[in-house]
């Protein structure tokens, strides 16, 4: 193992500062809440009823290995989110989850278009879930942003459409525009008109890219819709030549993403999930932040995977064998790459996240001192 590399129990990485920018809002509901909601609703399509079922049937739908099948269980998540109550509920719930399990800061993204079913207006869902974010920082302290999805498989009119919302709502707690859905047969570039409207009003681009499909993606995502981070980008792993594990050279999408300091939204539980990786040994956040990307660890989606944040930081500390230090940074990295001003970036990291690992190393070295170990 590392040096001072240890085992680390989740309720001490609970207790960390920690800063999550992928983060699917219909993707980490509550399953008590989709069962309450499914009942106000009159939603008759639900697995089980029994939250407690419904968890695992989520879970278990997600784990098949194949990202079209994983995002299946999102008809009932979204079926049941389709009132302006609804909506302000499960953000609410959402920043409720997010405070107990220390996160600090949370960008939460989510596809107004799937949410119409009751024929709201795209602007009255946006509102909903802003209203509902904003309850949970004042009850619970939480920052947040919110980023706005357009579908791939979806005409390029609508990717613009969403685009625009997300301008108009960028003064009100929105913070980014994403395109999101399957890749194979959708590449990023079909909807390009809405990323150049983003560029020219000086906002922010994430894009999914190099999850289910390969480099190419990625460089579409860069090169043709201007993104400033990558959803996942797993495949950029094919952009390397490696030897035993080594790094020999880089492309020069690699080499671009490393020296412009791209930051890469990576989701290790669920990439297992996707069968984007086959084993977590396997997933490429090892090279990647061995060779100094700029890399951020994710939950993409807490019910479909079963996850928090918490549960992310210990897989990735035991796989990788990560230390403290090496936590801190990838939070940092994150609070650097989030979409809030700058100014908002660099106090969280030095009255937040920075005052909160000091604190933890001195909980560990006090818990060692008792234990007598030097």
């Amino acid at each position: 193992m590392k040096a001072n590399s240890m085992k680390y129990s989740k309720d001490f990485l609970r207790t960390l500062p920690k800063v999550l920018l992928h983060d699917h809002l219909d993707g980490g509901v509550r399953a008590k809440t989709v069962v309450e909601l499914a009942k106000e609703a009159g939603y008759k399509k639900l697995p089980s009823t029994n939250p407690k079922e419904l968890s695992g049937w989520f879970h278990r739908g997600a784990t098949r290995g194949s990202l079209p099948l994983f995002l299946e269980g999102f008809a009932h998540t979204c079926g049941v989110m389709q009132t302006e109550e609804s909506l302000e509920r499960v953000a609410y719930e959402m920043m409720e989850d997010m405070n107990r399990d220390g996160v600090v800061y949370v960008e939460t993204r989510f596809a107004p278009v799937f949410h119409r079913q009751r024929h709201l207006h795209l602007e009255t869902i946006v509102r909903s879930v802003l209203k509902g974010l904003d309850r949970g920082v004042k009850d619970f302290g939480v920052r947040y942003g919110l980023i706005l999805c357009a579908m791939r498989n979806m005409k390029p009119a609508i990717s613009q459409e969403i685009a625009e919302l997300a301008v108009d709502f960028r003064d009100h707690g929105v913070v980014g525009f994403d395109l999101a859905g399957e890749e194979g047969g959708y590449p990023p570039k079909k909807h390009i008109d809405a990323f150049h409207y983003i560029q020219r009003e000086n906002f922010n681009i994430t894009v999914h890219a190099g999850e289910a499909f390969g480099k190419e993606s990625i460089w579409q995502a860069i090169q043709w819709c201007g993104a400033h981070r990558i959803g996942h980008a797993t495949r950029l792993i094919e952009d390397m030549k490696l030897k035993n594990g080594d790094v020999l050279s880089m492309g020069t999408l690699a080499q671009y993403v490393l020296d412009k300091r791209i930051p890469l939204e990576l989701c290790l539980t669920s990439n297992l999930h996707t069968g984007a990786v086959k084993h977590l040994k396997e997933h490429p956040f090892g090279i990647f932040y061995r060779y100094k990307f700029r890399v951020t660890l994710n939950t993409d989606d807490r019910l479909m995977s079963c996850i928090t944040l918490t549960d992310e930081y210990q897989t990735a500390a035991n796989v990788f064998e990560l230390t403290l230090d090496d936590l801190e940074k990838l939070t940092i990295n994150a609070m650097k790459s989030a979409f809030i001003p700058y100014k908002k970036r660099i106090a969280l990291i030095y009255e937040v996240i920075k005052p909160g690992y000091a604190n933890a190393r001195r909980t560990l070295n006090k818990e060692r001192h008792a234990r007598g170990v030097d």
